[in-house]
């Protein structure tokens, strides 16, 4: 079969100090997994890579780009190579698309002592004290009743933004011992956003999400819903601050690196998975079979059998990004003296003895040598031996794929923080180290 030709992509930036106001676009149009994915297929869209639906039969050609989506959260690309995966194997950047934050209970609404509020959960490891007394939105999207009578539910995006929720703390005088014993927040009482006051004339909250997605609130099926800081992205400095770089930057980073590489005998492949910041338990999420699935049906699609999947995740690497600890100013005693990732520096490889990250020596050489043909300087990062862990995608799609996996990320201050602070020094490199990988 040959190749189609290959539409002429649009321009994307090209300096560092662009590809960060591009990154702090990319997070602001992000408030949720779903608009997460909405702007990666927009972006893939204007590229020339067009969407694969799972129900129908796939058929592919060498130079293909194409794109699934699973419920709607999830996301992989690729471009097949121009050698079998077989035989010349594949290229994988994977990252996530969700990020700490409360998640709305079914029952939205709350009334309390004359107030209005939102009925929430924690979602992931929320660092609870940063979400005190900031303007939040309101992001997902909605089931609709069916208009015609056996179709599907429609889904919708709906962002309710303008900040219409807070979540109040409590006045000093009420509490000296915050000073002395610090916060210590019970997530089910105290972690409850303010809508409003009951009299205040406005509707329910679900009436307003249900408003910005154009739809009758009584159309709603059934919703999945999140808050977001309603503060935009900025640029101070080298200084990006946002909400979401955990892990939006790596996803934005793998995006590009995708529309960058350059086709080569190796099937190039970006995959973003949701649910990771909760264990990646999910149909889409890592633990699942999404990953299994795709690789399957493009090994199929392009002639190979079942050996001959086995065979291509053997030829194979998975460059797993996702944000990494910089050594923080007032607590650097908290890291390990020897691995001490700066900002600025370069994009971090991430090992762990206890195989939180999935990094061994063989992997590790695969992405620095990827470094090194792009001219990037690569940092390490390991725990202290006495702290625990933090852990990512990696380690569960090496096992549950058999595939050699090097864990990455771009350093960051305040993770899991409502506003996170990364370098655009940092933005650069990894892009153009992951675009490396994918083209080897």
């Amino acid at each position: 079969m040959t190749s189609p030709a290959e539409p002429a992509a649009p321009a994307r930036p090209r300096t560092d100090d662009d590809l960060a106001a591009d990154l702090c676009a990319f997070v602001d149009a992000g408030p949720s997994p779903f608009h997460v994915v909405a702007e990666m297929t927009r972006r893939l869209d204007a590229a020339g890579y067009r969407p694969l639906a799972e129900e129908e039969a796939w058929a592919l050609a060498p130079g293909d780009r194409r794109y699934v989506v699973r419920d709607g959260g999830s996301l992989i690309a690729f471009r097949v190579g121009r050698g079998a995966p077989a035989e010349a194997g594949l290229r994988l950047v994977g990252a996530h698309t969700d990020s700490p934050t409360f998640r709305l209970r079914p029952v939205t609404d709350v009334r309390r002592h004359g107030y209005r509020l939102a009925g929430v959960e924690p979602y992931g490891g929320v660092l609870y004290h940063t979400w005190f007394d900031r303007d939040l939105d309101v992001a997902g999207r909605l089931f609709l009743r069916p208009t015609t009578p056996g179709a599907a539910p429609e889904s919708r995006l709906a962002l309710v933004d303008g900040g219409p929720l807070r979540i109040p703390s409590l006045a000093i005088h009420l509490d000296r011992s915050v000073r002395t014993e610090g916060l210590k927040p019970d997530p089910q009482r105290h972690l409850v956003p303010v809508a409003g006051l009951e009299d205040d004339g406005r509707p329910p909250l679900l009436e307003a999400v249900a408003a910005t997605a154009g739809c009758d609130p009584e159309a709603v099926l059934a919703h999945d819903l999140v808050l977001a800081d309603a503060q935009s992205a900025s640029l101070v400095g080298p200084a990006v601050r946002a909400s979401r770089l955990d892990n939006l930057s790596s996803c934005h980073a793998g995006l590009h690196a995708l529309l960058d590489a350059e086709t080569g005998a190796a099937t190039s492949v970006l995959v973003a998975n949701d649910h990771e910041e909760v264990g990646s338990g999910s149909a889409e999420g890592a633990a699942g079979s999404f990953l299994e699935d795709v690789l399957d049906r493009l090994v199929a699609a392009t002639g190979g059998d079942r050996q001959d999947r086995v065979r291509a995740v053997r030829r194979s690497l998975l460059v797993s990004c996702d944000t990494a600890h910089a050594v923080h100013p007032n607590y650097a005693d908290r890291h390990e003296p020897s691995h001490q990732p700066s900002l600025g520096g370069g994009p971090v490889v991430k090992s762990n003895a206890g195989q939180a990250y999935a990094t061994d020596a063989a992997s590790a050489a695969g992405f620095l040598a990827a470094c090194a043909e792009a001219g990037v300087t690569a940092q390490h990062y390991v725990s202290r031996a006495d702290l625990p862990c933090g852990s990512t995608i990696g380690p569960l799609t090496a096992a549950r794929l058999g595939l050699p996996t090097a864990d990455v990320g771009a350093p960051i201050l305040s993770m899991h923080s409502i506003r996170e602070q990364a370098d655009a020094r940092d933005i650069g490199p990894l892009r153009r180290a992951l675009a490396a990988h994918l083209s080897s």
